[in-house]
């Protein structure tokens, strides 16, 4: 985007996406947006459930218990009630811990994991139905993944995460909603979201617990400029396109390739909420394609044993994030790094059939024969790829023998063109919530969401789906 002088002079997009704000009713919402926005957050709770099995969630909860004291909004799978900002935080950290949650492919953002804990939080501090908690979660959607989307995988490329930088907005404009704002408020609270949206890459270099906490962080900013727009406080009126607005200030050289015009493209006829990807797996979605590649290769036949070099092809955009520094990648340093590990994801799939949740335990992640594996692969850049529309992979094996093995995936599965249904959607929300509740609670829960549009309380809806 060179032309500046015309956007310096177009109406600021933080008007145009309050006006559409202001007006959204659910009443619009298209049957199949409902119904796939039902699933989404019925996925983001199924693993915020299984959250609650890991030791991340409870140093998370002691944490933030101790900081903030009682209060009343209820913590998703615990006991416990937090005031509200800190509940959104902390029910973000849950969402998002196991990297098991939803991504929007074009906007490589986890939309669902701040916007769920702004949703469920809000929505029941304010006593709003199961209708209005639902029409904001939608708002926020379709504002969060294009505002995402504009910058094209420019973020990833200068180290800012868009999952808590752009969250941030997104949940402004949702809770800017549930509050009632008209459209100048929903205009300052995006204004104000500038000076609270946060979200750096550095965890990739150690494995750092930081990333857990963006959704949550965002969810909670993104509420507070929302309360702040209320009562008159003002915020920025140019916050995505000024001269020190989000995308000159964040995108640096990458600047260049952004698309403005991505972000109110279509707004209302076309639902970014349809092209939201579920994951198969608890790994980045930058490994789905070629973790699919492994177990499809695995099943013809090949043995771990055998292999001699792996290359995995990957994206040019996603390199930096799961493939180097390659020494690293080949030895995790805990279950997160793993995650983000193409050597890892690749070698375990190969030499166990399966990637779930048990593949990010100590037994595995310490596996010698896993060690030994991801020493031989290597990694290329791929030239077909089909990013950021989707996260292709494609794997080429040798083996000792002389022989050549490839399998390439070009769309992940999950994604917009190869979507999971909702009968998987609610396969993996099952056994999700296994990690905490027995069956016949788990499916309660689901049928609780299934018609979550029907609940009258959202205090009590909130209640009923933390608090199984």
């Amino acid at each position: 985007m060179d032309d500046t002088t015309a956007v310096d002079h177009a109406e600021p997009v933080s008007a145009a996406l309050a006006r559409y704000a202001a007006d959204f009713r659910f009443e619009a919402i298209p049957d199949a947006v409902v119904a796939r926005a039902k699933s989404l957050l019925l996925d983001g709770l199924g693993t915020a459930y299984a959250a609650t099995h890991f030791d991340f969630a409870h140093r998370s909860l002691a944490a933030i218990t101790a900081l903030a004291g009682r209060g009343d909004i209820p913590v998703i799978g615990f006991r416990e009630h937090l005031p509200l900002r800190d509940a959104v935080t902390l029910n973000g950290i849950l969402v998002h811990g196991l990297d098991y949650d939803d991504t929007h492919s074009a906007g490589v953002i986890h939309a669902t994991a701040s916007l769920l804990p702004c949703v469920l939080g809000l929505g029941a501090a304010l006593d709003r139905s199961g209708r209005e908690l639902l029409a904001a979660y939608v708002l926020g959607m379709e504002t969060a993944t294009r505002l995402a989307a504009v910058a094209q995988g420019g973020f990833h490329q200068v180290g800012f995460h868009p999952t808590g930088l752009i969250g941030a907005f997104g949940c402004a404009l949702a809770a800017g909603h549930l509050y009632g704002l008209n459209a100048r408020a929903l205009a300052h609270a995006q204004g104000i979201a500038l000076s609270l949206a946060a979200g750096s890459m550095e965890f990739l270099e150690d494995g750092a617990w930081t990333k857990r906490l963006h959704p949550g962080w965002a969810a909670a900013a993104g509420i507070t400029a929302a309360a702040l727009a209320s009562q008159g406080f003002t915020g920025a009126t140019r916050a995505y396109e000024g001269r020190f607005g989000l995308y000159r200030s964040h995108l640096g050289n990458e600047f260049a390739r952004a698309d403005l015009g991505l972000a109110t493209r279509a707004l209302g006829t076309h639902w970014e909420t349809l092209a939201v990807a579920v994951k198969p797996y608890p790994l980045c979605h930058f490994v789905h394609a070629l973790t699919d590649c492994a177990l499809a290769l695995r099943g013809r036949g090949l043995h771990a044993e055998d292999i001699e070099q792996i290359i995995a092809r990957v994206p040019a955009e996603v390199v930096k994030t799961v493939c180097e520094p390659l020494a690293a990648k080949r030895r995790p340093a805990n279950d997160y790094d793993a995650k983000f590990s193409v050597p890892y994801a690749v070698a375990t799939a190969l030499l166990r059939g399966r990637f779930g949740l048990a593949e990010l335990e100590t037994e595995a992640l310490n596996d010698p024969a896993a060690a030994a594996l991801m020493a031989r692969v290597d990694y290329a850049v791929d030239p077909d790829s089909a990013f950021p529309i989707a996260y292709s992979g494609e794997l080429c094996v040798h083996t000792r023998d002389g022989r050549e093995w490839t399998h390439r995936e070009h769309i992940n599965r999950g994604a917009a063109d190869r979507p999971l249904g909702a009968s998987d959607i609610e396969a993996k929300f099952l056994e999700n919530a296994a990690l905490l509740m027995a069956p016949r609670q788990a499916a309660t829960q689901l049928e609780k969401l299934a018609h979550i549009e029907r609940a009258a309380s959202g205090r009590a809806l909130v209640a009923a789906l933390c608090h199984p």
